[in-house]
């Protein structure tokens, strides 16, 4: 039975590397089987985020080749991400979650149509996507730290956001999107975890075990990602969004 655990515990740590690097929404494969385990909910959300931060450096190394067309954003974003990450994560350890658990999947669901209708919105605010004015970094920086936040408490969907913003804010290639969303949610989840290591509320040898799998999981998904296509990424990333804010919305409910 231990075995068993074990081995689904591991398979379940890959397949949300791989999603994550995708689209994002891993969390909520890992989240809930942890519970099922028999774990705390606090402990599993912070054993979670521990698990899966291998898999955003594995997804990185699989977008090396598309971080160069993003490379001007990641510093800039960078900023919000690390200081709305830990903004999360301490509110993650000192505030009930139960309202945010209900505000969260309208939230994935708000994110996911904005991917799904983003250039016309993005031609109403920005204008021209290539001139990046003081209004564009004003709101592109703010949405990041808004998102960033999100990420460090809960972060289930966090990718399909950043994808929301990054479009919103004119990128068009799908890959280069996901390098910048990838290296974000690293930095976002790198301070989440170090909060909660400092807390001492994680598994360690639970996320240990599962961080290798994530890890894998995060190359192996970059790869299918760039194979599949851009229109069919776009569908799959639609399809993990509306699924992530479905299953968001199950575990209020059910």
């Amino acid at each position: 039975m231990v075995g068993l655990r074990f081995g689904l515990l591991l398979a379940i740590a890959f397949v949300a590397g791989a999603v994550n690097s995708i689209a994002g929404g891993g969390t909520l494969l890992t989240f809930p089987t942890l519970v099922l385990t028999g774990m705390d909910p606090v402990v599993a959300n912070a054993t979670s985020t521990v698990a899966l931060w291998p898999g955003t450096i594995g997804a990185i190394l699989g977008y090396r080749a598309e971080l160069k067309e993003g490379s001007a954003l990641l510093l800039p974003l960078a900023i919000p991400s690390l200081i709305g990450g830990v903004t999360g994560a301490v509110l993650l350890l000192q505030t009930p979650s139960d309202l945010f658990e209900w505000i969260v999947p309208f939230l994935m669901m708000f994110a996911t149509l904005l991917f799904a209708v983003h250039g016309p919105i993005r031609d109403r605010i920005f204008g021209d996507a290539g001139s990046r004015s003081r209004r564009w970094w004003a709101v592109a920086l703010c949405l990041q730290f808004a998102i960033s936040v999100y990420g460090g408490y809960f972060g289930a969907g966090i990718g399909v956001l950043m994808l929301a913003l990054l479009g919103v804010i004119g990128l068009e290639d799908l890959n280069a999107m996901n390098s910048i969303k990838v290296v974000n949610g690293m930095l976002i989840n790198l301070v989440a975890v170090a909060t909660f290591a400092a807390s001492g509320i994680v598994d360690w040898p639970v996320a240990a075990s599962m961080a290798v799998a994530a890890a894998a999981g995060g190359w192996a998904g970059a790869g299918i990602a760039r194979r599949i296509g851009s229109g069919r990424l776009r569908t799959a990333i639609l399809t993990i969004g509306f699924a992530t804010s479905v299953l968001l919305l199950a575990r209020i409910f059910f």
